[in-house]
């Protein structure tokens, strides 16, 4: 019973390593010229995975996620319109009750793709569309690699640090379309090794996180920005944060309701509109906000546990028709 209670609270090692990256950075930060290159390690790292994420999604997936356009689309519909809109107006409603840099940090953590393996995991332990939550994760992720930077763009402009420019659009075809299309096009070959690799490359996921978090917050540390994070200030954010996520799980079931989806289909829909992908997140973050992408996306690390809490759970519920 009570390795079942601790299970649900902590569903994930993974939530442990996040917040050990965390900890490391802010408590053993690099400086200097070993920041410098933990960074370039960080986008090698970054490069490599992307390209790893091109080889391993199957090319007939985005076939046949068009034969089911009405999930497909309310999937991402409510991952790319309806959740960078609620992030916006809690942003702007609350947002003043924080250092600007994690208001920003919340209307990105809207802004991100749904998470892939969670979120199939989770409709199926609930009883949902599996095949819709597989095809449904991997078009958000795709989708993301252009749409989440494009809006972090257009919707909060300068006051992030990214404008749609030159440099800007380098920076996401070299470091995230780059490495996807070369990935799509070596599949041919190397495919059917990434299928066989499954447990390695997941590892090489992780580790990739890992190493954007710690260096994203050795930076922050370097730059005196972790200072804003306070007692006061991380309750705040919590609070805002878990509003965000009551609104994500709820809002994705009755807006599934609106659209007469079935219960198969609503429950894929919660799972993967609602979850949010550290694992695009914490290196997408790295590329876009340079020195600030610490403190912007440590509330995607947050929402990215509490997601995981309130999963398991609320799978359970669905499992059992409630």
């Amino acid at each position: 019973m009570r390795n079942e209670m601790l299970s649900r609270l902590i569903p994930d090692r993974f939530v442990l390593l996040l917040l050990g990256a965390v900890l490391f950075g802010w408590l053993l930060p690099v400086s200097g010229q070993g920041l410098e290159i933990a960074q370039d390690i960080s986008f090698i790292s970054i490069f490599a995975l992307f390209f790893l994420h091109g080889l391993r999604l199957p090319r007939h997936e985005v076939v046949k996620a068009a034969r089911s356009w009405k999930v497909q689309g309310a999937m991402l519909a409510f991952t790319f319109g309806i959740m960078p809109l609620a992030g916006l107006a809690i942003a702007m409603g609350a947002g003043w009750m924080l250092p600007t840099a994690l208001a920003t940090g919340i209307v990105y953590c809207a802004m991100l793709p749904s998470t892939v393996q969670s979120a199939i995991s989770y409709s199926s332990m609930g009883g949902g569309n599996v095949a819709g939550s597989v095809v449904g994760a991997a078009l958000s992720n795709l989708a993301g690699i252009i749409l989440t930077p494009a809006m972090v763009a257009l919707a909060l402009g300068a006051s992030s640090g990214v404008a749609i420019g030159g440099d800007t659009i380098i920076r996401i075809a070299t470091m995230l379309l780059l490495p996807f299309a070369l990935g799509q096009i070596m599949q041919a070959w190397l495919g059917g090794w990434a299928q066989r690799q499954k447990v390695m490359l997941s590892f090489f996921d992780r580790l990739v996180i890992l190493i954007a978090v710690y260096v994203a917050f050795a930076g922050a540390v370097n730059a005196g920005s972790l200072s804003a994070l306070d007692m006061g200030t991380m309750a705040t954010l919590c609070a805002l944060l878990g509003l965000l996520l009551v609104f994500a799980f709820a809002g994705a079931w009755f807006f599934g309701r609106v659209l007469g989806l079935d219960r198969a289909d609503r429950i894929s829909l919660v799972f993967a509109g609602a979850q949010k992908s550290i694992a695009t997140g914490a290196p997408m973050a790295a590329i876009l906000f340079g020195s600030s992408a610490g403190l912007i996306v440590f509330p995607a690390i947050i929402y990215h546990m509490a997601q995981l809490i309130v999963s398991a759970p609320l799978a359970t519920r669905f499992a059992r028709g409630s």
